[in-house]
């Protein structure tokens, strides 16, 4: 059960008050007496008081419940949030959270909020030693935006590395572990952790070995006026919070956000345990006044009835106005009949999204492709991190590029597929919306100056990918040509899963045609010869950029260095394998660790996929079980790369001629 005051899921914060959503309507249809009513209205609001302390009391956490922020290996179970839901993962991070923003102050008046929360937990342990657990759990205060930091596993709970010190984070820690390089005690341990740091500011022992399995109760508590953060726990079968206590100031207005998030985080290393929330409650006092005065507000008024009187001759103009805009939204009319709303996840308006992109600034910029920019964006009514892709209108094929994508992409679901959340064409603009991947593209792994990816993490990623294609090829009911699959559409989440993207160049075929002709589009490096030469495109296109890149994630190298002639690296492994040298293709970074069997069948499917002959290469379903090791590794032909072919010239952009 829950209870939220001051939040009506039917509503949303906009310009300093609510406007319920069911309000939102257009102007065109309202008679003059609603106009003058709205327009009062809309004059008065901001003398209103509108914002009630926030509670909510959750003691059943349910699958597609909205008011949970689920990530990483986080999910609900029986009722209860299981913090790790995988307990055979290494180095995994679970993370719960109120999806809504929770404000602890009023910067305007220098309020500080009083607020309580209790929630209630279980840690038991996975092994046949119940004393051999991981590292523990937080409770979190941070700000909205605050992903998954990479290289966050282990003693550091999934919420910072070595480059957040001096986050605005507070951080409640229940650590089972002592961690000598974070100045651990040698016993389990809470303690109260600020700045993004884990030298903790107040600890006091905690006897987490003696209590697994007994559900522990925590309260919470601030005091807006002294500051002062207090936390205290007992036990079911305990008599009290008697001496289970630990306390520190918290000058809450420098370290803190005005709104936060709140909720649990937790991390595995070598060691798992099974961390259960079983209930969440929490309460402010903080009302935030009206930042209006009453002279103030009968200015609004007055300013309100000499808009509605502007309006009104407006109105008379607009039908001028609105005659000659006919054909273009007749055409935008058309757009959103074309794309079929009964398929689409949510519809934004294109305020949200310049909202949530802070207008498309620059340093929120992800990075661009071959049809826009891509820009990360908060949406706070959803409580996530989200990607935007934003189509450059420049292009000629812009619109068929957005409907192509759109009514491709809302009808997948895959788990190696990046999660399409909704669209927004309005102001001549072509939006979509995604999930937000924290680690960004394999290519920046791969080919730029981040840290180099173990080979099992590698491994992964390839098979993923050959999942993904499998799902396009051969178990939706239409099949989806990707036909743009390279290292740079390759997305990773917080736990480096693949998620396929960009589904732009994307085209339904009908299954039982083996080839089609199309207009060239892709990225030179990744096409297959017969697309290139001849026009045909086919999965075993797909199948050829996908060897490409198995190749790449092996190598380390782009399959061609841009500028100058080179030798493809499909035919640069042919030669190692030709001469029975081929794991000397293996990525010098590595350092030789990896799993020789593994790396042989990466190298090999690579070669198999990359055949110039289309009828030789492998189908998407055949590439998956000989990653698995369900089929044994391919034998390849002898002749299967001509050497005597000499290097070529390779662009380094992407074509797009049509779809």
């Amino acid at each position: 059960m829950m209870t939220t005051s001051s939040m009506n899921m039917s509503t949303k914060w906009w310009a300093g008050f609510l406007v319920p959503q069911k309000a939102i309507f257009s102007l065109h249809y309202l008679k003059t007496e609603s106009l003058l009513f709205f327009f009062v209205a809309f004059s008065l609001s901001p003398c209103l008081n509108l914002a009630s302390p926030l509670s909510f009391d959750i003691e059943n956490f349910v699958q597609g419940a909205e008011n949970i922020l689920y990530e990483g290996l986080a999910a609900p179970h029986g009722g209860f949030i299981e913090l790790i839901n995988d307990t055979d993962a290494q180095f995994g991070t679970g993370r719960a959270s109120y999806a809504f923003p929770v404000q602890l102050y009023d910067k305007s008046t220098g309020t500080a909020a009083d607020f309580n929360l209790s929630f209630s937990f279980t840690i038991n342990s996975v092994y046949d030693d119940p004393t051999r657990l991981s590292d523990g759990f937080v409770f979190f205060f941070a700000p909205m935006d605050y992903s998954v930091p990479p290289n966050s596993g282990g003693g550091k709970f999934g919420m910072v590395n070595s480059t957040t010190f001096k986050s605005q984070l507070i951080l409640v820690e229940f650590d089972n572990h002592a961690n000598p390089v974070f100045g651990d005690p040698q016993k389990s341990h809470v303690g109260i952790d600020a700045n993004g740091s884990f030298s903790s500011v107040a600890l006091q022992k905690w006897d987490a070995e003696t209590t697994l399995g007994n559900v522990t109760h925590v309260l919470i508590t601030f005091d807006g006026k002294t500051g002062n953060l207090s936390v205290s726990w007992t036990y079911e079968q305990g008599s009290g919070f008697a001496g289970n206590r630990v306390s520190h100031y918290i000058d809450v207005m420098n370290e803190l956000p005005e709104r936060v998030r709140i909720g649990f985080s937790s991390a595995t290393g070598m060691n798992s345990q099974r961390t259960t929330i079983r209930s969440w409650k929490f309460s402010s006092n903080l009302t935030v006044p009206s930042r209006k005065q009453p002279t103030r507000s009968i200015i609004l008024i007055v300013i309100g009835v000499v808009a509605f009187t502007i309006l009104m001759v407006g109105l008379f103009v607009g039908r001028f106005v609105v005659k000659k805009r006919a054909e273009k939204i007749g055409r935008s009319a058309s757009i959103e009949a074309d794309i079929g709303r009964e398929a689409l996840p949510r519809r934004f308006s294109y305020q949200e999204l310049a909202v949530a992109t802070n207008k498309f600034a620059d340093n929120m910029r992800l990075g661009q492709g071959g049809s826009g920019f891509v820009y990360k964006g908060m949406l706070f009514d959803l409580g996530r991190l989200v990607a935007v892709k934003r189509i450059l209108t420049e292009s000629l094929n812009s619109e068929r590029i957005f409907v192509n994508e759109v009514k491709i992409i809302s009808r997948l679901v895959h788990r190696n597929l990046v999660q399409f959340i909704g669209w927004c064409h309005q102001k001549n603009e072509f939006l979509l919306v995604y999930e937000y991947m924290p680690n960004g593209s394999l290519d920046t792994h791969l080919f730029g100056n981040k840290k180099s990816l173990l080979w099992h993490t590698r491994y992964k990623i390839a098979l993923g990918l050959a999942s993904a294609i499998q799902y396009l090829h051969e178990d939706v009911e239409q099949c989806v040509l990707h036909r743009d699959i390279k290292a740079a559409n390759v997305l990773l989440d917080t736990d480096f899963h693949t998620k396929l993207g960009d589904f732009g160049a994307s085209k339904l075929v009908d299954s039982r045609l083996r080839t089609q002709m199309t207009g060239l589009v892709g990225t030179f490096g990744y096409l297959a010869p017969e697309y290139v030469n001849e026009g045909r495109v086919s999965k075993k296109s797909d199948i050829f950029s996908f060897g490409v890149v198995a190749l790449e994630i092996a190598c380390g190298r782009r399959t061609y260095q841009d500028g100058g002639f080179h030798v493809p690296l499909s035919k640069w492994v042919w030669t190692l394998y030709k001469t029975g040298s081929i794991l000397d293709a293996a990525d010098e970074r590595l350092n030789m660790d990896f799993d020789a069997e593994e790396m042989e069948r990466l190298l090999m499917v690579g070669l198999w996929c990359t055949n110039p002959k289309d009828n030789a290469r492998p189908k998407a379903g055949q590439v998956t079980k000989v990653l698995q090791l369900e089929l044994p590794i391919p034998k390849l032909s002898s002749d299967m790369h001509n050497l005597m072919l000499p290097p070529i010239s390779i662009p380094s952009f992407s074509v797009d001629s049509s779809l």
